[in-house]
């Protein structure tokens, strides 16, 4: 054995006894004879010490360390000196007097410092992932998702649910992004597709009678990155038959509310229970439908206000069909107008022409780009509408709805950080619920599924769907945690007749429907229970309890934004034997 105990566990009881440890060194210091080395594990670190005195071969070794050797001493615990305890580490009341210090390997110097919270290029850190997942923070990150698969594992099983594994191989069966294709060697010119999710498996494990399903999944995309964002993720699947809405987002609720108190004590809770806001009600408070709750600054709708104000930007907007939305950003009147013209630069990319302002200084003077063509009690009506006091700021804009919830929305989230309102120790989940069926697709001219092929829409909303489809409500719903969707499900279609009606509705032809999904409508004549689910991100989860801005911080191996593993070049060209059996020729993208 190389270790009798590891570098964390050591106290001031178990003084005189005698250790074998194994580990990293994470820093070397040398005190005028005296060599202290700092050996680290993953479960903590301990001080040695390696006295020429005591031991002159053990402190002969030591002189040739240097971080990150890999080493394994043999001594003695012994108490710090008085006025030398260090209460920063767990370890720090007692000390190794090593009797050997033995090099198992040597290493050469890291790319970036190892023992210090500093700065490093993200491309460096993936390049040696191996290195960077040894700093504190990356072993703390998978530590803590560990500790969240786990909670969930315990959870559900103790509330009935088993665990089943569904195929990574399986058929290509477009559910929103691209799929990512493998080709079959058996059967030339033949494609499995790995899985954008479980979906259509864990519905026939409810076919198959399995009742409650859960699984650790892994799921595949093919679609542009971004910071929440990775080619293949992890979520948590969850399938319930003979459930109702209200009962899948019971058992979410609870195990949620359950794993932050066991697994994140330092965090809190916003609300409890929680929130639930309507699709249509986050759209108009936040502008968008994962709010972050954290934080007030809510959007207010003055379209009737602007109609007629003679101010041609607000009177335009509506015009056109649009309306006109206003944000309060409290306190901050006295921002310059070249602060102001940052903030329209950053709404630009989201379609924003311009941003209105009304800015009340605490000594009653107003700057603002339109007041001037108001009359004195629309003004007024304006700022009582937005709740404005001396010293707030009022931001406007005016367009098409989408414009004006996508730059307000994206706006208030900017501001709510660059201010300081998010409480990185405050978890504000809430449930979004009651989004539309299907929405229209201007360029595509049809409905396209909200949620997606196998939602079921409101049962008293299934009427609709002949008539006025774009206002049936859809059995789904979002759990948001501080501007994310951390989860998505719904109540799903068990019925063929319903199913290849939702098919019709989008447009679907009726041989493409029984070529991808012919073995969904044939089980469904098998007697398919009501059932539903959901399936939270693993990803996106552990990102905001461990406080991070990027899901990469939390996953061992992941890609970078342009979907690449620089550390071991993928993706990376094939051999040309390997193509020609798979009967696969390269050309050129036209």
């Amino acid at each position: 054995m190389y270790k009798t105990h590891t570098c964390g566990e050591l106290r001031a009881a178990h003084e005189g006894t005698e250790v074998s440890l194994a580990g990293w060194v994470h820093r070397r210091r040398d005190h005028g004879g005296v060599i202290f080395l700092d050996l680290r594990d993953r479960w903590g670190i301990v001080q040695i010490t390696a006295h020429p005195d005591v031991e002159p071969e053990a402190h002969a070794a030591a002189i040739d360390v240097r971080n990150e050797f890999v080493l394994q001493v043999r001594g003695v615990v012994r108490r710090r000196p008085a006025g030398m305890e260090n209460p920063g580490l767990a370890t720090g009341e007692i000390e190794i007097e090593a009797r050997e210090v033995r090099i198992l390997n040597p290493a050469r110097t890291p790319p970036f410092v190892i023992n210090e919270d500093k700065p490093v290029d993200e491309s460096v850190r993936l390049k040696y992932r191996y290195l960077d997942l040894r700093t504190e923070r990356m072993a703390r990150n998978l530590v803590l998702r560990h500790r969240v698969v786990k909670f969930i594992r315990d959870y559900m099983d103790a509330h009935g649910f088993i665990e089943v594994e569904t195929p990574i191989l399986f058929k290509t069966t477009p559910e929103g992004a691209r799929d990512y294709l493998v080709p079959s060697r058996i059967h030339p010119g033949k494609f499995y597709a790995l899985p954008q999710s479980p979906q259509q498996l864990k519905q026939l494990l409810m076919v198959a009678g399995i009742e409650r399903y859960f699984q650790i999944a892994r799921c595949f995309r093919d679609e542009d990155q971004r910071g929440d964002r990775q080619p293949e993720f992890t979520q948590l699947d969850v399938e319930m038959s003979f459930v109702e809405r209200e009962d899948v987002m019971a058992l979410a609720e609870d195990l949620f509310t359950r794993l932050v108190a066991e697994v994140v004590p330092a965090k809190r809770l916003q609300a409890s229970p929680w929130p639930r806001l309507t699709y249509a009600e986050a759209m108009a408070r936040f502008g968008k439908d994962n709010p972050d709750l954290r934080f007030a600054m809510e959007l207010k709708d003055v379209t009737d206000l602007a109609q007629g104000s003679g101010f041609k930007v607000f009177e335009e907007g509506v015009a056109h069909g649009g309306h006109v939305r206003g944000l309060n950003v409290k306190g901050q009147a006295e921002w310059s107008r070249k602060q102001i013209d940052e903030l329209l630069e950053f709404i630009r990319p989201y379609g924003a022409k311009g941003l209105a302002y009304l800015a009340l200084t605490s000594s009653g003077e107003v700057r603002s780009s339109f007041a001037k063509f108001l009359a004195a009690d629309r003004l007024q009506a304006l700022q009582a509408r937005l709740e404005a006091q001396p010293g707030d700021l009022l931001l406007f804009v005016a367009d098409k709805p989408s414009v004006v919830f996508e730059s307000l929305g994206r706006l208030r989230v900017h501001l709510g950080e660059r201010l300081g309102l998010c409480d990185p120790n405050l978890l504000a989940f809430c449930w979004i619920v009651d989004f539309p069926f299907v929405v229209w697709s201007e360029a595509e001219k049809r409905w396209d599924p909200s949620h997606h092929l196998f939602t079921s829409p409101a049962l008293e909303d299934i009427p609709l769907l002949d008539s006025a489809p774009g206002q049936a409500r859809g059995q789904q719903y979002d759990m948001v945690l501080n501007n994310y969707e951390v989860g998505g499900g719904s109540i799903r279609i068990h019925d063929r007749a319903l199913q290849e009606k939702v098919f019709q509705l989008i447009g679907l032809d009726p041989r493409v429907a029984r070529e991808r999904f012919g073995h969904m409508l044939e089980a469904f004549e098998y007697g398919t229970p009501p059932h539903g689910g959901i399936a939270p991100g693993i990803d996106r989860l552990c990102m905001v309890l461990a406080g991070e801005e990027n899901i990469r911080e939390v996953i061992a191996f992941p890609k970078n934004q342009q979907a690449a593993d620089v550390m071991a070049g993928a993706p990376s060209t094939a051999d040309p034997q390997q193509l020609q059996e798979l009967s696969i020729r390269v050309v050129a993208a036209e």
